[in-house]
């Protein structure tokens, strides 16, 4: 690759010389070359990031739903879970996985973002033993995921996407939507869970719930992607706005109350803190998400240390991975590809400090902690 590099360097370095002399006027070595990455990052972007036509990121839906076919039949035995640690979307999947104790009955392989933005099965060594690492594919033997979705009868030629929940025994994709296998993950596998009192998502708060969920979505989870991704000024501030406006009102909440539903947490929580746990290391610098950092918000700052250190939580968090994920892969965001120091507020040793928010409890010992 360093061959090629510099071939190419000297190669411009000649063409320059021959039409410019030794030396290239500034001016208009800046106007080829902002006009020349312009009209190429706009390519890349539509690519990456579909848009409507204000610029604004419009995120595809995802093709395989839980619920779609009413005579689809599951059996646990038979259940496979694909993610990839950077993604906030497959991190769901792994969190409830863990707290519901069913890590032994739903095995997981976990590719790794390769260089042309593909999912990708490969060795790795990561020195974090204490955290999920990427590796090989357990149960099909494929190299991407891309050949897993292609597995599938009828074959496939859509977006790959995970997490991905897929059938052993049929060689089919059974989900590839987030909130849809977290909730069957909530409640659907509790013969075979290790943990199957725990219910993140209690008849009484499902109102609650999906309100938070309305809320958060839209303006936090997919509201840093339409920061990162916008292709117009426009879209950038609308998006901005939204998202720093939803943080201060969730950091009033907290203000008064431990989760989001009171004392209980659920898959509300669950999905905030995929999006909070990568806001300083990935969201604030790279997506422009820039007014504050989480750190300067107190409230939410504890919120997040205080879902990251129930039991299980912490090891679903390889924050090396994450960076590595989007600062080395999203070409168009970061074209030099480096990977900058994570921040201090980000590292275990911050995120495991107290963080005192049993005290907004309205019980002294929360069952919900309680995981086996």
């Amino acid at each position: 690759m360093s061959l090629n590099q510099n071939s190419n360097t000297n190669l411009i370095n000649t063409i320059t010389k021959l039409l410019w002399g030794p030396s290239l006027p500034p001016q208009l070595l800046i106007s080829t070359v902002r006009s020349t990455w312009s009209a190429a990052w706009q390519l890349m972007m539509s690519q990456l990031a579909p848009s409507d036509p204000t610029g604004s990121y419009t995120r595809p839906t995802s093709q395989f739903r839980l619920n779609s076919n009413p005579k689809l039949k599951v059996s646990p035995k038979d259940l496979h879970l694909y993610v990839g640690l950077p993604c906030p979307w497959a991190h769901r999947t792994l969190i409830v996985r863990a707290l519901k104790g069913l890590e032994d009955s739903v095995p997981v392989s976990i590719a790794s973002p390769g260089i042309v933005g593909s999912w990708e099965f490969r060795f790795f060594s990561d020195p974090d033993k204490d955290k999920l690492v990427p590796g090989l594919d357990k149960a099909n033997g494929c190299k991407t995921l891309r050949e897993v979705y292609k597995l599938r009868r009828g074959g496939y030629s859509g977006r790959s996407t995970v997490p991905m929940l897929w059938d052993m025994e049929k060689k089919e994709v059974l989900c590839n939507e987030s909130y849809d296998i977290i909730e069957f993950f909530n409640l659907g596998l509790n013969e075979i869970a290790g943990n199957p009192e725990l219910d993140l998502s209690p008849p009484a708060l499902k109102d609650d719930i999906r309100k938070w969920n309305d809320i958060i979505y839209p303006n936090v989870n997919n509201g840093v992607y339409r920061c990162g991704f916008a292709q117009s000024q426009e879209a950038y501030d609308k998006a901005a706005e939204g998202l720093f406006r939803t943080l201060e009102m969730l950091e009033d909440h907290l203000g008064g109350s431990r989760y989001l539903c009171g004392d209980v947490l659920t898959l509300a929580d669950v999905c905030l803190f995929t999006t909070l746990i990568r806001f300083d290391v990935v969201y604030n610098v790279l997506f422009k998400c820039t007014k504050k950092k989480l750190i300067e918000f107190t409230n939410l700052h504890g919120y997040l240390r205080d879902i990251y250190q129930i039991p299980k939580v912490a090891e679903t968090c390889n924050m090396g991975q994450i960076m590595e994920g989007y600062y080395k892969i999203l070409f168009p965001l970061n074209p030099g590809g480096i990977n900058p120091i994570m921040p201090s507020g980000c590292e275990d040793e911050v995120l495991s400090k107290p963080h005192n928010r049993d005290s907004l409890s309205l019980e002294t010992k929360v069952v919900q902690h309680s995981v086996s």
